[in-house]
């Protein structure tokens, strides 16, 4: 069983492949190398592209420069159409954001802990039989989807049954309402729902928490609890259903990678960081301007938005050898995929507790990953085209 303190040496079995060159294009590649930004148009707005690692690293940490305090306005696209809250903490700057911060982190330390752990690899050891059991299956809402709803209500320490409530949202409940609803009203609904029972009679889950938390000697307020509880639905959705895909896309590509990790758990440490590194969902967070300010010699005026490009960092070839190719064994990997500075995801640990342990358990009892069917998930903007996931992928897991 690995902690989360960090990977261990492998040990003297065959190592694993050195490399593969079938990955999507760097869509940055040439914008990095000669300007080091990409001007990009999204919603209408031309923003920034930072796209060097250092230079994204320390704009993350330099948040009197680059502020988070602007809701909706930290993902890109911007979220004011899909929700009505900020988003804490993401979307406020020091010293508030540390003070918030500090309110939920015991939960997000909770994939460090013995217990949970073992929750996990229970959780994923039992999806995995039961594919195995199966002719095919439909990995991202079938497979995907139930790991990361499942685990999200071990994280949550919620009753296992609320994660069916998630699975029968779908992929989509956060941008698609339905009915003519406003999009995300779904999720809304619920979420005052649990803090309205989790103020009547509190227990020991993440509602609770937030109803008995304090602010600076006060409650926290009803609009701060649903942007806590809303960021730790979005935040950690997609990516990790993506995260799952790509994942079993790529054992099934190559089956030699599968192979490698048998009997060697450490080894999934320092795969699952380079899955982070080269197929992260995520690519890129905006940061706001709060004065007239220069990057790369475009201007941004005051209340505009840059772009702190996670993708392009984690492939800067000044700080990865050789970036394009997937090495399951590359050390030191000093990805972004999480961010950095303060800021940096609250949910890292648990993202990979499940990536890693997905990995292991796949080496445990998969014999073959075979791919019968899929259709890749594209972002595609004006000024590039980046795959981030799957919106489909059937195949058949073989036992071991």
């Amino acid at each position: 069983m690995l902690m989360e303190d960090g990977p261990q040496s492998p040990t003297s079995a065959p190592c694993p492949p050195r490399a593969t060159r079938d990955l999507q294009p760097d869509p940055f590649r040439e914008a990095r190398q000669k300007e080091g930004v990409l001007s990009c148009e999204f919603q209408g707005s031309t923003i920034p592209m930072i796209l060097r690692h250092a230079e994204v690293r320390q704009a993350a940490k330099e948040w009197q420069t680059y502020s988070s305090d602007a809701p909706f306005r930290a993902p890109i696209p911007s979220e004011e159409d899909v929700r009505t809250m900020r988003q804490i903490p993401v979307e406020t700057d020091p010293p508030d954001h540390t003070e918030y911060r500090e309110i939920v982190e015991p939960f997000f330390r909770r994939p460090k802990e013995p217990e949970m752990i073992a929750q996990v690899e229970r959780l994923i050891d039992e999806a995995i039989v039961d594919a195995v059991s199966r002719d095919s299956i439909e990995i991202v809402r079938r497979f995907a989807l139930p790991i990361q709803s499942r685990a999200l209500a071990l994280l949550l320490n919620v009753p296992m049954s609320e994660a069916e409530t998630w699975i029968s949202w779908g992929i989509h409940v956060f941008r698609d309402g339905g009915d003519g609803q406003k999009k995300g009203a779904a999720l809304e609904r619920y979420l005052h729902a649990q803090l309205d029972r989790a103020e009547a009679a509190p227990g020991a889950d993440f509602f609770s928490a937030l109803t008995q938390a304090q602010f600076r000697g006060r409650p926290l307020t009803r609009e701060e609890m649903m942007g806590y509880a809303n960021l730790t639905f979005a935040g950690g959705r997609d990516t990790i259903i993506h995260s799952i895909s790509t994942v079993i896309a790529y054992l099934g590509r190559h089956p030699e990678a599968l192979e490698s990790f048998r009997g060697e758990p450490s080894r999934a440490v320092y795969a699952s960081e380079e899955f982070f590194r080269v197929l992260t969902p995520l690519t890129h967070i905006a940061r706001t301007c709060p004065v007239d300010s220069t990057v790369h010699g475009i201007q941004v005026p005051a209340g505009e938005r840059v772009s702190l490009c996670w993708a392009s960092a984690n492939r800067d070839e000044t700080v990865f050898d050789a970036p394009d190719e997937m090495r399951l064994d590359r050390k030191p990997n000093p990805h972004l995929a999480f961010g950095a500075g303060p800021h940096i995801c609250l949910g890292a640990p648990h993202a990979r507790l499940i990536t890693r342990t997905l990995i292991q358990k796949c080496a445990e009892r998969l014999a073959a990953v075979t791919i019968l069917d899929g259709q890749e998930r594209f972002e595609n903007e004006a000024r590039y085209r980046r795959a981030v996931g799957w919106d489909d992928l059937t195949v058949r897991f073989t036992g071991s």
